[in-house]
């Protein structure tokens, strides 16, 4: 019941239409990454899969944040299905930060992966740390799909409690994969790249 409330609340206040440009919304494992503004970007990404795909679609988020608080736990882990991981290091004595993610890949479903870290204010994504080179790296058969979140920024600023209505879109892009050879810093520049393409 959440979930669709939450999901109808998006959609009235920020629309969220999913354009599907450089791929289709196919059953698929995937690696959805994309451009970080706003915390409307986790929902509205979610929000523009279609069911089937979105049941099988595991946003990752930050423990610190998502994992701290009775609600914001429960929207995470029930209503959003997210996976979440340790960003600022301190269970990293336990065994790889990524963990969690690998785990979700091997049980063959998909990730909604925002590869800048945390939140920016600008139109066009930061760097991007290096998870999804790993991601790619230790799972080659799951497809790479860049994502440009358009307008979330204006929605929801970092800061603001509330959203401002307007009308915001996701655009999908055409997969990319790692190349045999390729080092860390080309792929993550070329992911972002694309990203970047979409805007």
């Amino acid at each position: 019941m959440i979930r669709l409330l939450l999901l109808a609340l998006t959609r009235f206040l920020v629309g969220g239409q999913g354009l599907w440009i450089g791929c289709a919304p196919v059953a698929r494992q995937r690696i959805y990454f994309a451009n970080h503004t706003s915390h409307l970007d986790t929902i509205l990404m979610w929000a523009a899969l279609p069911p089937a795909l979105r049941a099988r679609a595991h946003p990752v988020a930050a423990a610190d944040y998502w994992g701290t608080g009775v609600l914001r736990r429960h929207v995470a882990l029930r209503v959003l299905n997210a996976v979440l991981i340790d960003r600022k290091g301190e269970q990293r004595d336990a065994g790889n930060p990524l963990a969690p993610l690998f785990a979700t890949l091997a049980d063959g479903d998909s990730l909604i992966l925002f590869p800048e870290g945390t939140r920016g204010a600008e139109r066009i994504p930061g760097p991007f740390k290096s998870g999804l080179y790993h991601l790619a790296r230790e799972y080659p058969d799951v497809e790479l799909v860049p994502v440009y979140l358009d307008n979330l920024r204006q929605a929801l600023p970092k800061g603001s409690l509330l959203p401002v209505p307007i009308s915001c879109a996701v655009r999908f892009g055409e997969p990319l994969a790692l190349g045999p050879d390729e080092d860390k810093a080309d792929f993550l520049t070329r992911a972002r790249d694309a990203v970047i393409a979409l805007s």
